[in-house]
Parts: C-alpha cells; sequence; structure tokens
C-alpha cells in the first residue's frame, strides 16, 4: 500500500493577521531610508553617489534572493525558509540601527534585502492553507498591509529620526518584525515540503550575477571620481565585461538556470523587458533627485524640508502607487495592456518635463512625484500582465523572474546615475549641486522614457473583455 500524503492543515484568522502584521512590519522597514536619506548623507559624510547606492543595495538582494528562496521553500517547506528568512532580516536591522558608518549601514540594507524573497512566501503559505477563494482574500489583505507598512514607514522615519535618533528609525520597525515573526512561527502550521527540482540551485549563474550587479554599481557611482583616472574605470569597465560574459555563458548552459535568457527570444518577454528597464530608470530618477530637491536648503534654490517634512511630501506618492494596481488591473482588462503602458509612459513623461521646468513651490515636487508613482504602477502592474498572460502556464515564473531582474536594473540604474550627476555638479568644498543638476536628471529621464513609447507601439494590445 501506497500512503497518502494528509491534506495541509486549515489556519484561521489569528495565522492570517499573524502574516499581514509581518507584511506591515517589514513595509515600515523596508521604506525608512528614502525620507530620510539626506540627513543619513549629513550625519554620516556621504556623497549623493554614496547615498545613491545606500538606497538601492536592499532591493538588489531582493532580486538576487528571491528566486533561491522560492526553491528552498519548495525543497524545505515554506514556513521553514520564511522564518530563517525573517531572522536574517531581523539580524539585518539590528545591524542598521547600530551602524555607526556608512559600510556597517550597507551590509544591514544587503542582510534587510532578504525581505523581498520572504514576503512571495507568505502567499504560497496562504494558498497552501486556505481554499481558493479565501486565498485570494488573505493575500491581498497582506499585500495592502505591506503598502499600508511602506506609508507608515515613510510617515515615521522622520520624526523618530528627528525625535530620537536614525538609529531608532531602524530599530522600531525592526522590533516588529522580531514579534511578527515570533507570532507566524506560532500559529502558521508547518507544510510538507514539495517536490524538489532534481538539478538544484544555480549557484555559479547567482555569483556571477551578484559580481555584475556590484560592479555595475561600483562603476556608476565611482565614474564621476574616475574621470581624471582612466585605467582605473576602464579596468572596472573590463570587469563588468567580464561578469556579464560569464554570467551569460552560464546562464544558457544550465539545466535550470536563474534566468532563463532564452526565453529572451521571445518578442512578448523582451519587450516586456526592455519596457520595464526603461520605465524603472525613469522612476528611479524623481524617486532619488526629489527628496534631494526638497532638502536643499532655501538659502540656495530648495526648501530645507526636514526628514519630517520631505516623508509627509512623499506620502502622496506613496498612495498613487498603492491605487495604480487596481487601475492597471482594470484598464488592462477593458482597454489592453498596451493602452494602460502608452498611458503611463505618456504620464510619465509629461510629469517629468514638468519637474524640469518648473520646481519653484513644494506643490510642484509632490504633484510631479506623485504622478510619476502612479504612471509606474500603472505600466509594471499592465507589463507583468501582459507577460504573465503571453506565455505558457509553465513558463510564467520563469518569464516573470526576467521582468523582476530587469526591474531592479533599471531601478539602480537610474538611482546611480542620478547620484553621479548631483556629485559632479557638486563644487569642491560645497554639500550643495547646482540647480542645473537637477534639470539634467528630469529630462535625461524624460528621455529614455519617451523611448519606451517606441517599444509599446509594437506591443499586442493585450487580453480584453
Amino acid at each position: 500500500m501506497t500512503a497518502t500524503q494528509a491534506p495541509p492543515v486549515r489556519i484561521g484568522k489569528a495565522a492570517v493577521r499573524a502574516l499581514g502584521m509581518l507584511a506591515l512590519a517589514t513595509g515600515a522597514l523596508e521604506s525608512v531610508v528614502t525620507p530620510t536619506l539626506p540627513l543619513l548623507q549629513r550625519e554620516l559624510r556621504m556623497s549623493p553617489a554614496e547615498g545613491a547606492l545606500l538606497s538601492i543595495v536592499l532591493l538588489i538582494t531582493g532580486a538576487l534572493i528571491t528566486p533561491v528562496a522560492g526553491k528552498f521553500g519548495d525543497r524545505y517547506g515554506g514556513k521553514r525558509v520564511l522564518i530563517r528568512l525573517m531572522a536574517v532580516v531581523c539580524a539585518g536591522g539590528l545591524v542598521s540601527a547600530v551602524a555607526p558608518n556608512l559600510p556597517v549601514l550597507l551590509l544591514g540594507q544587503i542582510l534587510q534585502g532578504a525581505m523581498v524573497g520572504a514576503l512571495p512566501l507568505s502567499f504560497i503559505l496562504v494558498r497552501e492553507h486556505l481554499p481558493a477563494g479565501e486565498a485570494k482574500v488573505a493575500i491581498g489583505v497582506v499585500s495592502g498591509l505591506f503598502v499600508g507598512g511602506g506609508m507608515a514607514g515613510t510617515l515615521s522615519a522622520g520624526p523618530v529620526a528627528e525625535g530620537l535618533s536614525r538609529h531608532w528609525m531602524f530599530a522600531l520597525p525592526t522590533l516588529a518584525v522580531i514579534g511578527s515573526t515570533v507570532l507566524v512561527n506560532r500559529l502558521m502550521p508547518q507544510d510538507p515540503p514539495g517536490r524538489s527540482d532534481d538539478s538544484g540551485i544555480d549557484w555559479p549563474g547567482l555569483v556571477l550575477l551578484s559580481g555584475t550587479l556590484i560592479t555595475l554599481m561600483l562603476v556608476l557611482a565611482t565614474a564621476p571620481d574616475l574621470v581624471s583616472q582612466p585605467l582605473v574605470l576602464g579596468a572596472l569597465i573590463l570587469l563588468l565585461a567580464a561578469f556579464v560574459a560569464g554570467w551569460t555563458a552560464v546562464e544558457r548552459r544550465a539545466a535550470s538556470p536563474m534566468v532563463d535568457l532564452r526565453m529572451l527570444a521571445r518578442p512578448a518577454v523582451w519587450k516586456s523587458c526592455v519596457l520595464t528597464f526603461v520605465i524603472c530608470v525613469g522612476t528611479s530618477v524623481p524617486v532619488y533627485l526629489v527628496p534631494q530637491l526638497l532638502a536643499v536648503s532655501s538659502d540656495a534654490y530648495g526648501f530645507g524640508a526636514s526628514a519630517t517634512e520631505i516623508g509627509f511630501f512623499l506620502l502622496p506618492g506613496a498612495v498613487a502607487a498603492a491605487l495604480a494596481g487596481p487601475i492597471a488591473g482594470i484598464g488592462a482588462r477593458r482597454f489592453g495592456s498596451r493602452a494602460v503602458v502608452t498611458a503611463g509612459a505618456v504620464i510619465m513623461v509629461g510629469a517629468l518635463i514638468a519637474l524640469a521646468a518648473v520646481h519653484t513651490e513644494v506643490w510642484h515636487l509632490v504633484i510631479g512625484k506623485m504622478l510619476v508613482a502612479l504612471a509606474n504602477g500603472l505600466c509594471v502592474t499592465a507589463m507583468v500582465t501582459s507577460t504573465a498572460t503571453s506565455v505558457d502556464q509553465g513558463d510564467t515564473g520563469i518569464a516573470t523572474s526576467l521582468v523582476l531582474v530587469t526591474r531592479v536594473l533599471g531601478f539602480a540604474v537610474g538611482v546611480q546615475v542620478s547620484g553621479a550627476i548631483l556629485t559632479a555638479a557638486t563644487p569642491a568644498g560645497s554639500d550643495v549641486p547646482a540647480e542645473s543638476a537637477f534639470v539634467t536628471g528630469f529630462l535625461i529621464a524624460a528621455v529614455v522614457t519617451a523611448l519606451s513609447l517606441l517599444v509599446a507601439r509594437t506591443m499586442n494590445k493585450g487580453v480584453k473583455e
């Protein structure tokens, strides 16, 4: 006789609430850097390029961890992997909280990046332990609480950093993550491991992709300082090319590649990847530049905004980003993905040009950033939907992972280029860049985003109902 596997244990509302609390806490921890980046740059004596690097390391780690976490979850069980990843996140939060300098803070942010891989695992657990209808509701609740946590972190980081210290703005949400992780561990039943992929983890591909991303960020961050040292800059570029060539060769030969480059031959996939990269470059520039411009002294051309005020000014953008997903879903269903992407790109180009031309009042920046956040949400949601529905069901994970990697690359490149522009435009002995640097950054982002319209024209219209 063959033993039959027992059905998964059904979870109650308490376990779902615990997952929701975990999402709320991780969302808050993830979002504290953006509104306080000017404050961190002052206290840790960072250049704009170093500040740009700090703002993206968490996202890069998350892109690398996510596919590995999924495979480990299948092999060892979702709960076991989730708890261990959250232990890494908690360690990262505590390291960030006590960090005395930039290198230690970067280490803390790298460890915190594990949260990006942990959130999808919570969705897997919900689907494992609840019927389909209830699982959809629970996933929506957890997703909404993660977004809500991001808004809470954006608003609270400034007051905590200024009222207590920058250390507490990491420590408080980390304590919340620790408490909610304990609750999840106690209330969530163990799930049995699924059938694992015999090909295992693509460790060489992961290592080479990590080297590629780190070297790329290093080139972009140090380029302004290395213009006078062409040999060093050239060596870094050659190292980057070697990493790219090695990663490409490994991924083509791997039995189960981390990123299946062969999928890029499909028009629906490579078009989505190109659009995702370009749109995220355009989005990331104002994400970095707007807080910097708000923080510039009012004696110059800025507004002298505190970290608390910056968080308040960024809140409408966070709300717009939260609303963009449902709006994009409705729009893609009614008008098709291509129409939604085109509308989002047009909105973003208009907002970026407006920011470059007019940024003399706070409300100019608030409205511009809000429109960019809305446009980004529209485009990314529509492209993910288009990609997921244009490939075979068994290829959905591979195709969407390509979109994830290009999203991270686009965001990282945009932020680092923005930081390099400000660094190059900052006179020696001053910490205030020339105003023209902000205009240049916004215009470059507008031009890059406008290029997406050329690709969007060739997209399939997408499924309409």
